[in-house]
């Protein structure tokens, strides 16, 4: 059998390829973004309690209307805006899912779709399994904020939208006010659709506040916005994952999630459901505290070892400067760390697109404390 031309062009992330490595060295996995954090027990106990009463069947196909509701409840709660959870929220499985489902609503095959250096892999795999040109645009290094002229000359007559990650993975980078603005002029201006991926809105570092682009005036009515409940509740295996968009592109999000996915996975959205019902303010501000000890551990680790770290505003990755270590290339210099200390992180050539992230990999530090101070420990007693 021939694969198809789709099929060849999507390879193996090297989220995957490090994941794999590091198990087959026994290793310590700072390449796959798991949240290695204790799942809420109500999170657990609303999905046990809904097996019992027989929430086993298939849903409706935008999510069981207690997800909805939840989703708008805690959406009106963090950002004062409550959407309509029968016509503007989509649940599936991953704001993974809800990607593509979206991609696949909005985009035709050879619309150009900007997406900002260092990106998140999945995203660029995304639009090219639906057929769309991913465009992509440089950030400034080191801070990796947007920067006008490039927005500017990456917009053609071909381009149909914009993807936002914030925070950023693998930046961590925290957009900010005038981000927004400028991304809104460009949108009103070529009338863009934006696709804002959130899902760690509320892994938020050193004061600093969640800006949902999709309140911006400029751009109500043309955003769809990403999250879920994988990191915030450490359940990356449950699959769930939600959109909000304007009612007219629901109905299409909705149809394409049934054909791809029928639905979500009918008790587990109930304990999600009640995740966000139950669990208070206190929890989120403690999900940052915590995380942003171990931002402050890790970075401090590794810069001693001899790398450079951008220390990040949000999300729990750490981009780093590796430019000292033996190695040609990201890839040699990410398995060199990892035959040498046992701990894992992915190359920079993931989230680039030509080789400006050679000297750099990715290491994720959103790990239980005595796993990660043994990561650290490794790294501290490398000589390099």
């Amino acid at each position: 059998m021939r694969i198809s031309a789709r099929g060849q062009n999507i390879r193996q992330s090297d989220i995957r390829t490090m994941t794999t490595a590091c198990r087959e060295a026994g290793g310590i996995n700072l390449a796959q973004g798991v949240c290695d954090i204790k799942v809420p027990d109500e999170v657990i106990a609303a999905a046990k309690k809904a097996m019992d009463e027989g929430y086993n069947v298939y849903t409706p196909n935008h999510g069981l209307p207690e997800l909805r509701q939840a989703i708008a409840d805690k959406t009106a709660a963090f950002y004062g805006y409550r959407p309509d959870p029968e016509t503007e929220i989509v649940a599936s499985l991953g704001a993974t899912g809800v990607f593509y489902c979206a991609a696949m609503a909005l985009l035709n095959p050879g619309d150009e779709v900007i997406l900002f250096e260092p990106y998140y892999g999945y995203h660029a795999s995304t639009l090219e399994a639906v057929g769309a040109i991913p465009v992509f645009v440089p950030t400034k290094p080191g801070t990796w904020e947007i920067e006008p002229d490039a927005l500017a000359k990456a917009v053609t007559p071909r381009t149909k939208g914009i993807v936002l990650c914030t925070p950023g993975n693998p930046s961590g980078h925290v957009m900010t006010a005038g981000e927004i603005d400028l991304i809104a002029e460009a949108a009103q201006k070529h009338d863009l659709v934006i696709f804002s991926d959130e899902i760690y809105e509320h892994f938020l570092y050193d004061g600093r506040t969640h800006l949902c682009p999709g309140l911006h005036p400029g751009l109500e009515g043309r955003t769809v916005t990403m999250s879920g409940a994988s990191k915030t509740y450490a359940i990356t295996g449950w699959r769930l994952g939600y959109c909000i968009c304007p009612a007219d592109v629901t109905e299409a999000v909705t149809h394409l999630n049934d054909l791809v996915y029928v639905c979500a996975p009918a008790p587990l959205q109930m304990g999600v459901a009640a995740g966000m019902n139950m669990l208070g303010r206190d929890y989120y501000e403690g999900l940052a505290r915590d995380h942003q000890k171990k931002r402050d551990l890790f970075c401090d680790t590794i810069e001693k070892a001899g790398m450079k770290p951008y220390r990040p505003e949000g999300a729990y990755y750490v981009l780093a400067d590796v430019s000292g270590v033996p190695g040609h290339d990201s890839f040699t210099r990410a398995m060199h760390i990892l035959e040498k200390t046992g701990v894992s992180s992915v190359p920079g050539r993931a989230f680039f697109h030509d080789d400006s992230g050679d000297a750099l990999v990715r290491f994720c530090f959103a790990k239980e404390f005595p796993v990660l101070e043994e990561a650290c420990d490794r790294i501290a007693s490398w000589k390099g």
